[in-house]
């Protein structure tokens, strides 16, 4: 358990108490990090190891003793092809715990803050999607995702569902943008595809946006979309990596158009 206290200078807001769970993730060590010097709040960062989210005994007992006013929830299941081969092991992440933990947050008065994603949606779309269009998951990790979401609508009221895309940390964790880097600075060719078009977002833009606008803000509850605005090819976040970095033109980077997934994956899944 990790307990971080925060002062707020200003003090213009009461103390709040806060659960992160999934905190050994990209999110979750981004969120940590951002807290400092921020407001006055009370962070509790739970790993998987620490909180189970998939044992209701253990969520239940953790927000009895917490005297939590907020529960942001960064634990989920993200392996997107292995959920398509045991779709049993995603939905038992990503909606019969949430679903759990919905139902302990509504019986210790939580407002529960749940990380969603853009594969709830088919890709069919010509235009970004809204929060106002029809999901249709074409994968089971979009289906677990869905579900939960679902069930966080039908249980807790007091809830802030945050759908996001393709979401990376520099910093942290295993994604695409280190795994580009990584292997750039290894000399290694880049086969990226172009088939997919999305919103890169840094997982400081969620954090900024999760603590700014809804803990410390006035969001009414609801669906969210939140992302870093710029739709794009993974071949252009490719090209936009090697940039940053300064790696233009020392790396070949090959444009792969016969990219093959297990899993199907939405062509466009960009939010607004």
């Amino acid at each position: 358990m990790a307990l971080v206290l925060v002062q707020d200078k200003s003090n213009r807001k009461t103390m709040k108490r806060i659960l992160v769970t999934g905190a050994g993730g990209q999110l979750g060590k981004t969120l940590k990090d951002y807290i400092i010097d921020f407001k006055e709040s009370i962070f509790d960062f739970k790993t998987s190891r620490e909180l189970d989210i998939t044992i209701p005994e253990e969520i239940e007992q953790t927000l009895k003793t917490g005297n939590y006013n907020y529960c942001i929830n960064c634990a989920a299941y993200t392996n997107v092809e292995q959920a398509e081969r045991i779709p049993v092991d995603a939905f038992k992440v990503n909606a019969e715990a949430v679903k759990s933990l919905a139902m302990a947050c509504k019986k210790q008065n939580v407002t529960l803050v749940h990380i969603s994603t853009d594969y709830v949606f088919d890709g069919n779309k010509d235009q970004a999607y809204t929060i106002e269009d029809v999901t249709n998951p074409i994968n089971e990790y979009g289906k677990s995702k869905l579900e939960g979401e679902q069930n966080i609508r039908k249980i807790l009221p007091n809830h802030f569902i945050i759908r996001t895309s393709w979401l990376y940390s520099k910093k942290f964790g295993h994604n695409f943008y280190r795994t580009i880097l990584a292997k750039a600075e290894q000399g290694l060719e880049l086969r990226i595809t172009d088939q997919q078009i999305g919103c890169p977002t840094d997982t400081e833009t969620l954090a900024k946006f999760i603590l700014e606008e809804i803990i410390m803000g006035e969001k009414f509850f609801g669906t969210y979309h939140v992302t870093d605005g710029k739709a794009m090819t993974w071949y252009d976040f490719a090209k936009n990596i090697l940039h940053e970095n300064g790696l233009t033109g020392k790396v070949s980077l090959v444009l792969d158009r016969n990219y093959r997934t297990f899993a199907k994956r939405p062509k466009n899944s960009v939010l607004i």
